[in-house]
C-alpha cells in the first residue's frame, strides 16, 4: 500500500511539475507566429538601413543613428531567434520585398544631403510601423513569451523614433544600450500561467520529498509492522 502511495506521489510530479509549464510554453497562435516573422524582418530591416547609413550619410549625425540602429536591433533579433528556435517558428531570411524596394530608394541618393533626409524619413515611418506590430501583439498575443519579447522591445524602438521623429535626426535620444530582455525568457515573472507552472513544481517537490522519507522509513521498520 505505502509502495503505491509513494508510486502516486512520483506521478503527481510528473504531472503536476513537468508537463504543466511545458503544455503552457507550447501554445502559440498565428498571431504570435505573425508577429515574430514581422518582427524578425523589421530587425533586418533595419540592421541593413543602419549599415548603410553609416556607409552612405552626409552627415555624423545620421550615422550615428545608424550605428545605434545596427546595435539594438541585433540585440533584439538574437533574442528573437532564441525565442522562435525554442517555439519551432521558421523565421524568414531576408527583409520584405517592401522593405528592400524602400532601402534601394534611400541608396540611390546616396553622396548627396538628400540621402540623410530620405533615410531619416523613411526610418521614421519604418519605426511607426513597427511599433503598431508590437502594439498589436501585446493585444492580441497569445504567448507568453512572445509577448514578453514584444514587451520588451517596446521602448528600444520607440527610442529609435525619437533619435528620427520628424525625418530629423536626434542621435543625442541614444540612453545607451537598452537591456531588450532575453527573447522572452523574463515572461516567467509576469505570466499567471506560469506561475501555475511554478506552483506545480513546487508542489510536486513537496511531494517527492515526503514520498522519499516514507519509502525510507518503511524499509527500515520490521516487516511484521508493514
Amino acid at each position: 500500500m505505502r509502495r503505491q502511495l509513494v508510486s502516486g506521489a512520483v506521478m503527481a510530479v510528473a504531472l503536476f511539475g513537468i508537463s504543466v509549464p511545458y503544455a503552457f510554453a507550447a501554445e502559440i497562435s498565428a498571431q504570435d507566429e505573425l508577429f515574430m516573422m514581422q518582427a524578425h524582418q523589421g530587425n533586418l530591416a533595419e540592421i541593413a538601413a543602419g549599415q548603410d547609413a553609416q556607409k552612405n550619410a552626409t552627415t555624423s549625425c545620421v550615422k550615428n543613428v545608424g550605428a545605434v540602429l545596427v546595435r539594438d536591433h541585433s540585440k533584439l533579433d538574437w533574442d528573437l531567434k532564441m525565442l522562435a528556435g525554442k517555439l519551432n517558428v521558421t523565421l524568414p531570411g531576408s527583409p520584405s520585398a517592401e522593405q528592400k524596394k524602400e532601402l534601394a530608394a534611400v541608396q540611390a541618393k546616396a553622396g548627396s544631403p538628400a540621402y540623410d533626409a530620405a533615410w531619416l524619413t523613411t526610418q521614421d515611418a519604418a519605426h511607426r510601423k513597427t511599433l503598431a506590430l508590437i502594439d498589436q501583439e501585446l493585444k492580441g498575443g497569445k504567448n507568453a513569451e512572445v509577448k514578453a519579447a514584444a514587451r520588451s522591445a517596446r521602448p528600444v524602438v520607440a527610442m529609435h523614433l525619437d533619435m528620427v521623429r520628424g525625418g530629423a535626426s536626434h542621435a543625442g535620444k541614444d540612453a545607451g544600450m537598452v537591456r531588450a530582455g532575453s527573447g522572452g525568457h523574463l515572461a516567467a515573472a509576469d505570466s499567471p500561467l506560469a506561475t501555475v507552472g511554478a506552483a506545480g513544481m513546487a508542489s510536486g517537490g513537496l511531494l517527492a520529498a515526503v514520498g522519499a522519507v516514507w519509502f525510507w522509513r518503511a524499509r527500515r521498520r520490521p516487516a511484521a509492522h508493514r
